[in-house]
């Protein structure tokens, strides 16, 4: 019996041992996978602490705190109000939505209006220009300066005897108060932002007006096309995708500002110049009333996300359009 079955146990020894079937594979590959799942997910852990600790938490805190009424010291005194802070925030007298609010839609248009049209006009001449790196470099200079330069130069020009005073009374003209007077403070800080944002514009528009075929220009010069013409009819646009990126960036940013204006400002004369997020700061560390910035914050975030979604839905356009 034993030297029957022995061929056979031969035989079976040198074809090797009998394949997996499908079901083992199977099982191997989803083994695989969960192993490089969870790599993938250990190197992702520092990123998502990150983001847990400086984005999610303060996130929630901010939550708690718009419900709340809290001075800033101990958190056992938080004492939750619901939406009253929300509803202290545009309430009959609040100076929120006018003028803050005003002041901050009107801050961030106006810098966007400036800022624009100026960097249209530069980035067209400079691409006209032979040496543009230089040209680009200059006009950046504003970008890497620190705000609180920038700020305070411009604050001594707006004096009475600075440079552009000066220079108004050299054209025969009378001194202008211009961040005394509040008709006048908030366009001057304007025309501040948007000459220090200038830059980066230039060189997005700069990178759009280069990836124009030259072709086109071409055909409009055997058509008789004048500059003015070609401008209208094929530089701007062509150029839409990226005016539309600086349009909502600029935005947004000055949605945001605060560092300049309390450089240049700290909001007045009066209530002249002050924006959310400087009444957020006022709120919590002038007044020791965190609830009402916290709220402030939230609604200053919904008006950003507007304007996020906006940008979203008009770049979907863009894209269909095309």
């Amino acid at each position: 019996m034993v030297n029957a079955l022995a061929p056979e146990a031969q035989e079976r020894t040198a074809l090797g041992p009998p394949s997996a079937g499908p079901a083992d594979d199977g099982r191997g590959r989803t083994r695989q996978r969960r192993r490089q799942a969870v790599v993938a997910y250990l190197f992702l852990v520092p990123t998502l602490l990150f983001y847990a600790v400086f984005l999610i938490l303060p996130l929630g805190f901010a939550l708690l705190l718009s419900m709340s009424r809290w001075a800033g010291f101990d958190l056992g005194d938080i004492d939750p109000v619901g939406l009253d802070n929300f509803a202290g925030l545009f309430a009959d007298g609040s100076t929120f939505l006018t003028p803050i609010l005003t002041n901050t839609l009107l801050f961030a248009l106006g810098t966007v209006a400036l800022a624009l049209s100026g960097a249209v006009v530069v980035a067209t001449c400079i691409d006209k220009l032979r040496f543009q790196g230089l040209w680009r470099t200059l006009y950046f200079l504003p970008i890497v300066t620190t705000v609180v330069a920038v700020g305070n130069v411009w604050k001594y020009m707006y004096e009475p005897g600075g440079l552009v005073n000066g220079v108004l009374n050299a054209l025969g003209l009378g001194s202008v108060a211009f961040l005394q007077d509040p008709d006048t403070a908030l366009p001057a800080v304007v025309v501040v932002q948007a000459w220090a944002s200038v830059g980066s514009a230039i060189l997005i528009l700069t990178a759009g007006l280069k990836s124009i075929p030259e072709s086109y220009y071409e055909a409009a010069a055997l058509d008789g096309a004048g500059p003015v013409t070609v401008f209208w009819k094929i530089t701007l646009p062509l150029l839409r995708p990226s005016l539309l990126f600086v349009c909502v960036t600029q935005f947004l940013t000055g949605l945001q500002s605060f560092a300049l204006i309390i450089v240049m400002t700290k909001g007045g004369p009066g209530d002249a110049t002050n924006v959310a997020a400087l009444e957020m700061y006022r709120q919590a560390f002038s007044y020791g009333d965190w609830g009402t910035a916290s709220a402030a914050a939230f609604a200053l975030f919904v008006v950003v996300l507007a304007a996020t979604l906006a940008q979203l839905w008009m770049f979907r356009r863009k894209g269909e359009d095309a």
